[in-house]
């Protein structure tokens, strides 16, 4: 027996019976040999986290458009939190902790510069229409390794995409990432919004504070033991309805208060026109494209490969290709 087939063993001895088994994966697209050393869910993990989408997560929005105190959360900051709450809540309920990780870990690959106004501007332009969950499956499917993709498992690749939307995964650890992605990016944005001054403490829905806690650390405790109760007695991922209620509140608080504010978002506008006026130019113009792009829009469109080229981008390489594009650079006698 070799050190996976060991930890495979370790699966079928602890996990529950209903979790997402290594050794019952549905498999890869591509089929590969095993590994002697790390399951699928593993060797998924591990792939995503040394992919160049990953990499590129710590220089995009997550709420504040390139913030220059060094605490305000990132969408790489944003992506770890969800991975750690969600390794909680699948350590807790006997559920596949790597799988769970793998899926959280790769959520927002697919997310563009500019967070949510950037994502709303392809959708806006593209004529295919754009979400960031289903860009995350193409770069995983498609746009890493040249072309190639990470060739991740079935698991992985549909906890991904569905982690947000109507659809809901196949797998209990799926479900497990589209709650944590809620919980984290509430709560760390109300964390975000105090210390920028754009709330107060005071200004938080008091009914909803003594219903999930008054601070960050209390409410994600209390909305993870939810989910866990929840899960021991009906067995299936969720929350009771009062406390799913309460969160959704302050969801909803946080959309009309930080998430709309126009001192928090003054800057998105911008950024939107950005992605937008970047897209229209490397629709127009697609021998500007680099090459691996190039190839994208021979193969399957010119608006499929300005949309992959910008949606990758990170906030600080938008700017960078806007201003080499569109601003006049000084002239000088040579």
């Amino acid at each position: 027996m070799n050190v996976r087939e060991r930890l495979e063993e370790i699966e079928r001895q602890t996990l529950l019976p209903q979790a997402s088994h290594a050794g019952l994966s549905k498999g890869r697209v591509r089929p590969e040999e095993k590994s002697e050393y790390r399951t699928c869910f593993m060797r998924d993990r591990d792939r995503i986290i040394h992919s160049k989408a990953f990499r590129r997560l710590k220089d995009k929005t997550q709420v504040f458009l390139s913030p220059e105190g060094d605490h305000y959360r990132t969408r790489m900051t944003h992506t770890m939190e969800v991975a750690q709450i969600s390794r909680t809540v699948a350590r807790g309920l006997g559920l596949n902790e790597d799988l769970t990780e793998a899926i959280a870990l790769g959520h927002d690959l697919g997310h563009t510069p500019f967070g949510h106004a950037g994502e709303k501007a392809l959708n806006e332009i593209c004529p295919l229409g754009f979400a960031h969950n289903e860009q995350s499956l193409r770069v995983i499917d498609f746009l890493e390794k040249n072309g190639s993709g990470l060739n991740l498992t079935y698991e992985v690749r549909n906890g991904i995409v569905c982690h947000s939307g109507a659809q809901k995964a196949d797998t209990l650890e799926g479900r497990i990432v589209h709650y944590a992605d809620r919980i984290a990016y509430i709560n760390h944005d109300i964390d975000d919004a105090l210390r920028a001054e754009i709330l107060r403490p005071g200004d938080l829905p008091t009914g909803v504070l003594r219903r999930l806690g008054e601070t960050t650390s209390a409410r994600i405790d209390c909305l993870v033991g939810a989910m866990m109760t929840y899960f021991l007695r009906e067995q299936k991922i969720g929350m009771e309805e009062e406390t799913e209620e309460a969160m959704l509140e302050l969801r909803d608080f946080m959309f009309e208060y930080v998430y709309k504010n126009p001192v928090a978002k003054g800057e998105e506008g911008k950024g939107k026109r950005i992605v937008s006026i970047l897209y229209e130019h490397f629709a127009e113009e697609p021998d500007d494209l680099p090459p691996e792009y190039m190839q994208i829009a021979m193969r399957e469109s010119v608006e499929r490969a300005a949309c992959d080229y910008v949606a990758g981008m990170s906030d600080r390489f938008a700017v960078a290709v806007f201003h080499e594009l569109f601003i006049p650079k000084s002239w000088s006698k040579v």
